[in-house]
């Protein structure tokens, strides 16, 4: 029997999958907004990110812009916070 991962290793996992989607957009609105949301997290808010992460990056991208309605598992606060776009501070 395997133990399940701890939260720590939950949160470090979701952080190398949000900065590693594939195209530098994503990496930013996805990898920015765990960067600035995560510290409050608790294990609702991880659940919902954890299943946000396993989403095509188009799609989440365009939840996060408002182009495309979300699925309403994803639907909610959390969603609306990505939505707002204040929290991606691109590197120079």
């Amino acid at each position: 029997m395997t133990d399940a991962p701890s939260f720590e290793t939950r949160l470090a996992r979701a952080k190398f999958r949000s900065w590693h989607r594939g195209t530098r957009e994503a990496d930013y609105m996805i990898g920015g907004f765990y960067d600035r949301y995560h510290a409050g997290w608790g294990e609702a808010e991880l659940a919902w990110f954890e299943a946000l992460l396993d989403e095509d990056d188009v799609d989440v991208m365009a939840w996060a812009l408002g182009t495309q309605e979300p699925p309403a598992h994803l639907a909610g606060e959390q969603l609306a916070l990505m939505q707002k776009l204040d929290y991606v501070d691109i590197p120079r």
